[in-house]
C-alpha cells in the first residue's frame, strides 16, 4: 500500500511539473511576472496585494488568482481595488495545482505586469506544487511565532523571498524578526527577504521596487 501510494504521488508531481512548465514559458515569453504567495491562513496576503496595487499603479498592471477551499471573499475584496481576479475554490484540496492555473491562462490578458497567485492557506501541500510562477514567495506573520522557518523548512527551503509580515505589531508581540530571518536563511541562503507591514507601509516599496527590478530582468532574459 505504501509503496502504490508513493508511485502514485510520483506520477502527480511528475504531472504537475510539466504543466507548470508550460505554463512558466508561455507567460515568461509574454513578459509576466508570476508570483505564486503561500502562508498560513491569515498571514495577510490579501492585504499585501491590495497595498501592492496602491504601490503599483498606474504605472503598471497587476492580475491575481485567488485560491481558496470555499468562497469568493478574496477575489472581492482585490476587485474592489479595480483589479482583475480569478477566484478558484478547491472544496476541500488544501493547495491549488498547476493544471488549475491552466485552465485560467486563456484569460489572462495581454500586456500584464504581474499576475499573483494567492495559494490556499498552508505552509505544507503548496509547497510540493510548482504552479508556473517565477517567484515563489513565503509569508510568515508576526502573530504565528518565529519558530516556523525550522518547524516547516520545505516550503522556506523552495521559496525565493520571505515576507515578515504584520511588523506593525511587534512590539508588544514577542516576535524576533531577526532570529526568523536568520532561521530561515540557514534553510535557504538565497532567500531574499523583507519585513513589512501591508498596515503602515514599512518595507511596502522596498519590496515593490524587487518586484519592478524582478520584472525587468525577465523581459530583458526573454528580450
Amino acid at each position: 500500500m505504501i509503496k502504490k501510494e508513493v508511485l502514485v504521488l510520483k506520477d502527480l508531481l511528475g504531472s504537475n511539473k510539466a504543466v507548470a512548465k508550460e505554463i512558466r514559458e508561455q507567460l515568461s515569453a509574454r513578459g509576466i511576472l508570476v508570483l505564486n504567495l503561500i502562508s498560513s491562513p491569515g498571514a495577510g496576503k490579501t492585504s499585501l496585494l491590495e497595498a501592492l496595487a496602491d504601490l503599483l499603479r498606474p504605472e503598471f498592471s497587476m492580475a491575481v488568482i485567488e485560491g481558496d477551499i470555499e468562497t469568493e471573499r478574496d477575489a472581492e475584496r482585490i476587485r474592489a481595488k479595480g483589479i482583475p481576479a480569478w477566484q478558484i475554490t478547491t472544496g476541500g484540496a488544501c493547495h491549488l495545482e498547476a493544471k488549475m492555473i491552466g485552465k485560467l491562462s486563456p484569460e489572462i490578458p495581454e500586456g500584464l505586469d504581474f499576475l499573483f497567485i494567492e495559494n490556499v492557506g498552508n505552509l505544507v501541500c503548496p509547497a510540493s506544487f510548482d504552479l508556473g510562477e517565477t517567484i515563489r514567495c513565503v509569508l510568515l506573520s508576526t502573530p504565528e511565532g518565529d519558530d516556523k522557518p525550522k518547524k516547516y523548512p520545505q516550503v522556506f527551503n523552495s521559496s525565493h523571498c520571505l515576507l515578515l509580515t504584520k511588523t506593525d505589531l511587534v512590539p508588544p508581540l514577542p516576535f524576533d524578526i531577526e532570529l526568523a530571518r536568520s532561521e530561515a536563511l540557514e534553510i535557504n541562503p538565497g532567500l531574499q527577504t523583507f519585513a513589512l507591514s501591508s498596515v503602515s507601509g514599512a518595507g511596502m516599496r522596498e519590496f515593490a521596487d524587487y518586484l519592478i527590478a524582478s520584472l525587468h530582468k525577465l523581459r530583458q532574459d526573454h528580450a
